[in-house]
C-alpha cells in the first residue's frame, strides 16, 4: 500500500507539471519538482531506521545536494537558446551527474575525516 501511495504522489506531480506547462504560468512547472515529496518519505524512513542524528545529517546533505541541481539549471539556462532541446538536456544531465559524483566524493571524504 505504501508503494502505491508513493507512485500516486509521483503521478500527481507529473500531472500537475503537465498542466502547468500548458498554462500561461508555465514557469511554475519548475517549482513543482522541488516540492519535498520524496524528501518527506526519505526523512521519515531515515528517522525511523537511524534516528534523529541521521535525519539531521540527511537534511544537511540535502542542502548540499542543491548544488548539483543548481549546476543542472545553470547549464539549461546557458544552453537553452544555443542548442537543441535534446542536447541541452543531455548536457545538463551530464553536468548534474558530474556535480553529484563530486558531491558524493567530497561528502565521503569529509565524513571520514
Amino acid at each position: 500500500m505504501l508503494l502505491f501511495a508513493k507512485s500516486l504522489l509521483g503521478a500527481v506531480a507529473v500531472l500537475i507539471i503537465a498542466l502547468l506547462a500548458k498554462s500561461r504560468s508555465f514557469y511554475i512547472a519548475g517549482l513543482v519538482p522541488l516540492f519535498p515529496t520524496f524528501a518527506l518519505i526519505a526523512h521519515a524512513l531515515v528517522a525511523q531506521e537511524q534516528g534523529q542524528a541521521a535525519l539531521r545529517s540527511t537534511a544537511l546533505f540535502g542542502l548540499f545536494a542543491l548544488l548539483p541541481y543548481a549546476a543542472y539549471l545553470g547549464t539549461v539556462v546557458w544552453l537553452a537558446e544555443r542548442c537543441r532541446l535534446l542536447h541541452t538536456l543531455l548536457a545538463a544531465t551530464a553536468v548534474w551527474l558530474l556535480a553529484a559524483a563530486l558531491l558524493l566524493w567530497a561528502w565521503s571524504r569529509l565524513q571520514a575525516a
